[in-house]
C-alpha cells in the first residue's frame, strides 16, 4: 500500500506550529512547576512526583542531566475512595480527560502503574493522577482543581 504525502496544507501547519513549539513547552514548563508547587501545599495530595521540584528523589540527577522539564507529572493523592476520585474528576472544567501529552489543553487522568512497572515496586499509598499542563491561565487551573478537591471532600463526607 503506497503512503499518501502530505498536501501544502497539511505542511503549512505542521510548520506554523513548529515555529512555536519551543514558546509553548517553555510556557508549560513553568505552569506546570507552578501548578506543581502549589498542589504540594495541598492537605488532599499526599506527594507531587515532578523531578524539577527539590524533594523528588531523582532531583539531583535531574539537575546534571537536563536543562528544562515538561508539562507532564504526577500526583499522589492521600488514601481515598475510587469514587471520590471519579468525582473530583467529573466536576473539572478545564483539565479534559486523556493522555494526549504535549498539547495546549491542560488533560488529567487516573492512573495505576502496579501493573507496568516490574523492576521495581509501586506502592504510591493512595490514588494517582497524570497531569499534562497546557497553556490556560494558570489561576483559572488552581480554581478548576479547587473545585475538583470540593467534590472529592463531599464524595467523602457522603461515604463516611
Amino acid at each position: 500500500m503506497m503512503a499518501i504525502p502530505p498536501g501544502p496544507g497539511d505542511v503549512f501547519l505542521a510548520l506554523r506550529g513548529l515555529r512555536t513549539m519551543e514558546l509553548r513547552l517553555r510556557e508549560a514548563e513553568r505552569q506546570a512547576l507552578a501548578l506543581a508547587h502549589w498542589l504540594e501545599g495541598r492537605p488532599e495530595v499526599m506527594r507531587v512526583i515532578h523531578p524539577a521540584l527539590a524533594g523528588h528523589p531523582g532531583h539531583s540527577i535531574w539537575k546534571r542531566d537536563f536543562s528544562g522539564s515538561s508539562g507532564l507529572f504526577s500526583v499522589v493523592l492521600q488514601p481515598t475512595p475510587e469514587r471520590a476520585v471519579a468525582a473530583m474528576l467529573d466536576g473539572l472544567e478545564l483539565f479534559g480527560m486523556g493522555y494526549s501529552w504535549g498539547g495546549y489543553e491542560s488533560l488529567v487522568i487516573p492512573f495505576d502503574c502496579t501493573q507496568y512497572r516490574t523492576a521495581t515496586r509501586w506502592a504510591p499509598g493512595g490514588p494517582t493522577l497524570r497531569f499534562s499542563v497546557g497553556l490556560e491561565d494558570i489561576e483559572d487551573l488552581k480554581e478548576d482543581l479547587d473545585r475538583g478537591f470540593a467534590r472529592l471532600a463531599a464524595a467523602v463526607d457522603r461515604q463516611a
